[in-house]
């Protein structure tokens, strides 16, 4: 649902002008560096990017999912880590808070994830639980008036820059069930934060494991029901696999670009790429999976906001979005040859960029598994 054509078209066009005055042409620092540069961070700040989904009453955008997904398209021509920075505001965290967070707790963490002076991290995955979420081994206690919490998390995006955390730990049994929400500050005694991690890809998007040892919070950090934790997690999981995928749609119609690019530039055998039909197929399959993407994530996001969208539907546009992106700069890479393959190259940079978009929220094996579910319990 698009609530203001006029103004859903003047947000995109200011996300143009983002992307191709200020996010691509700082991507090469940022991954050198591994560090977001100051005037990019305060640009997608100044655009309320951190609060994409935050209600306004708490200072964000509040998109609707048609509109966020018209969004995504735009901005996922910029390298992927912009998203994994300002995306998560508005993503997990939030999302636990506005389902099933107090009044207070609302007040106290939504306005400053929605304007990106705190930033937020989901603390799920662990060592010996990752596509596994109810197997987590971290535990939360009762003690005295609040909760003593040990364990550690791992892979834990913008970790390094945490200014909250919302953290699954086990408060009862074994399964789903035991698992609780918590919204904590990483200031907290007894919370180690370790030092960032190196990746193949997504630099810029700082990631470090988190130790909890004998952290001590207070009893009002509980969000929702005690045992509810995993339940809220999930719930929001189709509208995550659907900005996902518009995410991918807009990174493969990049990389297609630099690949026509490239293809019109540079001459082989005394004629542009261009004009060989082995080069035009690979950007053809391209752009067909393209196209197939950009037209699943907006019918999907327009099924999820009048209320008619399916898990498995939602699964299947992810697993197809990050999947196709995989095939896509593959091929570019391939129309580009060599110079495709060298470091520093916008296609090598995105090459590795892209390759963690299978995994990250529900790998593509758990997400054929939901597809497949659908299918048998029709």
């Amino acid at each position: 649902m698009i609530r203001s054509t006029e103004a859903h078209a003047a947000r995109l066009e200011a996300a143009r002008t983002l992307v191709e005055d200020v996010l691509i042409p700082a991507e090469a620092r940022m991954d050198a560096e591994d560090r977001m540069p100051d005037a990019a961070r305060a640009a997608l700040r100044a655009h309320g990017l951190f609060g994409i989904s935050i209600p306004d009453a708490f200072g964000g955008l509040g998109l609707t999912m048609e509109e966020e997904a018209g969004l995504m398209l735009v901005l996922g021509r910029a390298a992927p880590a912009y998203r994994a920075v300002y995306a998560l505001n508005s993503g997990g965290a939030a999302q636990i808070l506005l389902r099933a967070g107090s009044k207070a707790q609302k007040a106290q963490w939504l306005p400053g994830l929605a304007s990106g002076s705190r930033i937020a991290c989901f603390c799920l995955s662990e060592p010996e639980a990752g596509s596994d979420a109810a197997a987590l081994q971290t535990t939360a206690r009762r003690e005295g008036e609040g909760w003593r919490l040990d364990g550690r998390k791992r892979w834990v995006t913008n970790a390094p820059e945490a200014g909250m955390l919302m953290v699954m730990a086990r408060t009862g049994g074994e399964g789903a069930r035991g698992i609780s929400a918590f919204a904590i500050d990483p200031a907290t005694p007894g919370i180690h934060i370790q030092p960032a991690q190196s990746k193949m890809g997504m630099r810029g998007a700082l990631t470090a494991d988190i130790v909890f040892e004998n952290a001590r919070i207070p009893a009002d950090a509980l969000v929702g029901a005690e045992g509810d934790g995993l339940k809220l997690a999930l719930a929001g999981l189709d509208k995550v696999r659907l900005h996902l995928a518009a995410l991918s749609a807009g990174l493969m119609e990049r990389l297609i670009d630099e690949g026509r690019a490239h293809a019109l530039r540079r001459r082989q055998f005394g004629k542009p790429l261009a004009d060989q039909p082995a080069i035009g197929a690979l950007l053809a399959d391209s752009a067909a999976e393209a196209l197939a993407a950009r037209c699943m994530a907006l019918e999907l996001a327009r099924a999820r906001d009048d209320g008619t969208l399916r898990p498995a539907d939602a699964a299947a546009a992810k697993l197809f979005a990050t999947e196709a992106l995989g095939r896509v700069a593959d091929r570019v890479l391939q129309v580009h040859g060599g110079e495709g393959y060298m470091t520093g190259s916008a296609v090598e940079r995105l090459y590795r960029d892209v390759r963690l978009l299978r995994i990250l929220d529900g790998t593509s094996e758990i997400q054929r598994l939901v597809v497949a579910r659908g299918l048998f319990s029709a």
